[in-house]
């Protein structure tokens, strides 16, 4: 069978799928925030996850749709994601796409850090290399004098560090959840924390006029996390990681279409780097793997 009918192949367009939502999902929120309600927008965009997921699965999944082992696991879980869509949010009022973008994806290398230290996960000294790397080409672009250096920087450090706990905690409970069943949790409990906050700047007039941005960020959001979901299902993360990096060049590209922003040369190389130290980082998941079956 040729690779591209393969389950493996599905993935990597599903990946690619999710990193291009993912992408017009920042675009999409940069400009709604500046005519709605930032806070009314974050809490559409996870209640609108936990519906449209509890429409869809619970037909297939009856009362197992709410069954989990690890329920404050998945509290938590559901708060950090938040916490970095909160991040996101706010960062891109301030910061553009394909910088913000791209600092984000340093988390990856962020939570092999964090595993090593929490889960006593083995970090090659190829790896730490790596992330050093990555650094490197985050201080590229966010350097002094830049078209990004400012207070602002602290939302995708914030968003790194946030998200970075997020995927270790993914990963430990990854062999004990149906992966619907958390996408419906993570919903549910942004929507009920962000129920109180959102009444306080409560707009009935924004939501009536703008009520395509929310159902747009709505559903990009829901669309983009279920994507990821497929593509799980069809490759391991050691076939996918690399492609996850697509969606600095969708961010970028979108970010010169909307905003007409361009980075500029130091922050074009930052960039390049950041994204190599990522694949080179997946790579080398992929030979340890490689290594560990043999």
């Amino acid at each position: 069978m040729s690779f591209w009918k393969s389950r493996q192949a599905g993935g990597i367009l599903l990946i690619i799928v999710a990193t291009l939502t993912f992408a017009t999902l920042d675009t999409m929120a940069k400009h709604a925030i500046q005519v709605v309600p930032l806070l009314m927008l974050l809490w559409f965009r996870y209640a609108f996850q936990a519906v449209v997921t509890l429409v869809l699965r619970f037909p297939v999944q009856k009362t197992q749709l709410f069954a989990t082992p690890n329920p404050r696991f998945q509290a938590l879980r559901g708060v950090l994601l938040l916490i970095t869509s909160a991040c996101a949010f706010f960062g891109l009022q301030y910061l553009p796409v394909g910088e913000f973008t791209a600092m984000t994806m340093l988390s990856p290398m962020a939570a092999s850090a964090m595993a090593a230290w929490t889960l006593k996960t083995y970090v090659s000294p190829r790896r730490w290399a790596l992330m050093g790397l990555g650094l490197l080409g985050v201080l590229l672009v966010i350097r002094p004098g830049g078209q990004v250096f400012g207070w602002a920087l602290l939302f995708p450090v914030l968003l790194v560090t946030s998200y970075a706990w997020f995927q270790v905690l993914t990963s430990r409970l990854s062999g004990d959840e149906n992966p619907y069943t958390t996408h419906f949790y993570t919903g549910l409990v942004g929507a009920l924390v962000m129920t109180p906050v959102m009444l306080l700047s409560w707009d009935s007039a924004a939501l009536l006029h703008y009520w395509y941005w929310f159902l747009l960020v709505g559903f990009l959001g829901t669309f983009g996390h279920l994507m990821l979901i497929r593509a799980y299902n069809r490759a391991n993360a050691v076939v996918l990681s690399p492609y996850l990096y697509t969606q600095i060049a969708f961010a970028t590209l979108l970010g010169w279409l909307v905003f007409r922003h361009v980075p500029d040369g130091l922050a074009w190389a930052g960039i390049a780097v950041i994204a190599a130290s990522g694949v080179g980082n997946a790579m080398l998941s992929a030979r340890e793997a490689i290594r560990l079956r043999q």
